[in-house]
């Protein structure tokens, strides 16, 4: 038997290719579930996470450094952002550094709270594996009998408003894109995706599935469409953990996101940011179109988003008055 200097039994989990799983950290000291990260890397010699804190102002930083040490270098490490820049920029500074380890096959990012459990990352990355066209993975908050999805209805109801919102930007049937937790397979692609800041801040995983989106447009023609490129994967446990930092008002900027992010990868090309042309359907030399949800119904999916968001706090407040 084989263990590390925190006495860590290690486990070769055949399922798994190199993972480095990258965890955003913004005044977490009073969730952050250190054990159950140390039971994970114990059980694997093929994963390893970066903890990047985000600015934080309460004991996150020590906390995380403390279990760094315990587990050593190559299982973890700590990337410390002086300022606070919001999770997508947290997020992107991991895997960035994540890319530049070399070695590293699959890379993704995971909530802190641990609401998705860390026996699916094995899961998530086995399709990975299993399937050579497969770029992404994606956990998804599906209800189904003998599964254990823990989602209040308000945030179901709210979450399935957003993803019928979501498709209609991407113009690709998805489920839900908002669960953290999320595997993507090392290339050049995805590189390209993380070289530049993300434009929004509640919904850089949308903005992550646009820029693919937009990169692959870039390519000769043969190219995969995106959408069998990425895979939902049902996940068997959620538990939504209390103590989220999405407040009210952040819905309706996600909303507006949303537009961000038709315009800026849809209406124009991805990063020179010229402006696509709308090309006539018999012209087979186009290598681009103008995309066909316009303005006025952007603007109308936004209100429609913000009449449920109000409905929806309206029943809230009735709910505790009771």
């Amino acid at each position: 038997t084989v263990r590390n200097s925190a006495g860590c039994r290690l486990l070769a989990v055949n399922t798994m290719a190199v993972v480095s799983l990258v965890v955003p950290c913004y005044n977490e000291a009073s969730r952050l579930h250190d054990a159950d990260f140390a039971a994970f890397l114990c059980e694997t010699d093929q994963a390893r996470i970066i903890f990047v804190d985000d600015g934080s102002t309460d004991s996150t930083g020590s906390l995380l450094d403390a279990l760094v040490r315990r587990m050593g270098k190559g299982k973890c490490e700590l990337l410390s952002l002086k300022k606070n820049g919001g999770k997508a920029e947290a997020v992107r500074a991991g895997m960035r550094h994540a890319l530049a380890h070399g070695g590293t096959q699959i890379v993704g990012f995971w909530d802190s709270d641990l609401a998705t459990p860390l026996d699916a990352v094995a899961q998530l990355a086995s399709v990975l594996l299993e399937h050579g066209d497969i770029q992404m993975v994606f956990g998804a908050r599906v209800a189904l009998l003998g599964r254990r999805i823990n989602r209040s209805l308000k945030r179901h109801y709210l979450g399935r408003v957003f993803a019928t919102l979501t498709s209609l930007v991407l113009q690709m049937p998805i489920y839900d894109t908002q669960c953290g937790a999320k595997l993507f397979r090392v290339s050049d692609d995805l590189r390209a995706v993380l070289s530049q800041p993300f434009l929004t801040r509640w919904v850089f995983d949308v903005e992550m599935i646009a820029r693919f989106a937009a990169v692959r447009r870039l390519k000769s023609e043969g190219c995969i469409p995106l959408e069998e490129v990425v895979y939902e994967f049902p996940l068997h446990r959620w538990i939504d953990v209390a103590g989220s930092k999405l407040k009210t008002f952040d819905i309706l900027r996600m909303a507006f996101g949303l537009v961000r992010i038709r315009a800026v990868y849809f209406a124009h090309e991805w990063p020179s940011g010229l402006r696509r042309v709308r090309y006539a359907p018999q012209d087979a030399n186009a290598k681009s179109k103008r995309a066909d949800l316009s303005p006025g119904t952007a603007w109308l999916c936004v209100l429609l988003l913000a009449a449920i968001l109000l409905a929806a706090t309206a029943c809230t407040i009735a709910a505790a008055g009771r």
